[in-house]
């Protein structure tokens, strides 16, 4: 269990993150509803990520898929418990990976996350419509996007985007939602506009060209720095760490020091 002064902190920050989102979309003349908050919770323990998830938090984010599927499973042995303590509704957590995903780890995730953002190779396609057709599953995709060309970036060049959409498509165990990425990290959120305006624009000429159809419209982009402004430039998914957890202790809220806020 948390202190009482750590779940006020958590519960303000929360607010303050959906405010921002809120007078982002507010700007744009989008509905907030249209924007998911994905917490990213490789830093916190797990008192802390059942904090959030009885905040309403439902939506969760890992990097690794060995510790995704290490906190889903210590989750579900302590979600009861921790649900009749709160006297509350259950609150079952859906996995996002967002992190680099290996061919020799999908078998592995597949039981615990059917979202996966990080798409990014037609081996990678393959091997997930492989293992989902062994588990009877339909698994949802985000082709993950190099827009910024930088070669410390993880993600699929621009020019690879319409052939990976197609094969998607073409799958029979994937459903593509849409395309993810990560702007470069700079202290100016602005910096990031071009990058997540680029992303919206190929995801709007995956439709023009009739590639992908309405199902395909989510855009996963915007983190603890720069959400509000991927926000505005679109993004219905944010990916959001270090942001819900200021104002925590470290020590054992967290499994490691927070990471910078460019990092999440």
């Amino acid at each position: 269990m948390v202190p009482d002064d750590w779940l006020e902190a958590l519960r303000r920050n929360i607010e303050m993150v959906r405010g921002r989102i809120a007078a982002a979309c507010d700007r744009t003349g989008r509905r907030p509803a249209d924007v998911r908050l994905v917490a990213v919770t490789k830093y916190a323990s797990l008192d802390v990520v059942r904090a959030l998830l009885a905040l309403g938090l439902t939506d969760l984010g890992e990097s690794r898929v060995q510790q995704l599927v290490s906190r889903a499973e210590e989750l579900g042995a302590s979600l009861a418990a921790w649900d009749e303590a709160q006297r509350g509704p259950s609150q079952s957590p859906t996995w996002h990976m967002i992190g680099h995903l290996q061919r020799n780890k999908v078998k592995t995730l597949l039981p615990r996350s059917r979202t996966l953002h990080s798409v990014d190779s037609q081996r990678l396609i393959e091997e997930i419509d492989r293992q989902a057709e062994r588990f009877d599953a339909v698994v949802d995709v985000l082709l993950e996007v190099n827009v910024s060309g930088e070669a410390s970036k993880q993600g699929a060049p621009i020019a690879s985007v319409i052939a990976l959409a197609e094969s998607s498509v073409l799958s029979r165990h994937l459903r593509l939602r849409g395309l993810m990425t990560m702007a470069p990290a700079a202290p100016d959120p602005e910096r990031a506009r071009p990058h997540f305006a680029r992303l919206r624009e190929l995801l709007e000429d995956l439709r023009t060209r009739g590639v992908v159809g309405r199902s395909c419209g989510q855009l996963s982009m915007g983190m603890s720095q720069d959400y509000a402004v991927a926000v505005e430039e679109g993004a219905t998914l944010v990916r959001i760490g270090s942001a819900l957890y200021e104002g925590l202790a470290h020590g054992a809220t967290f499994r490691v020091p927070i990471a910078p806020r460019t990092a999440d």
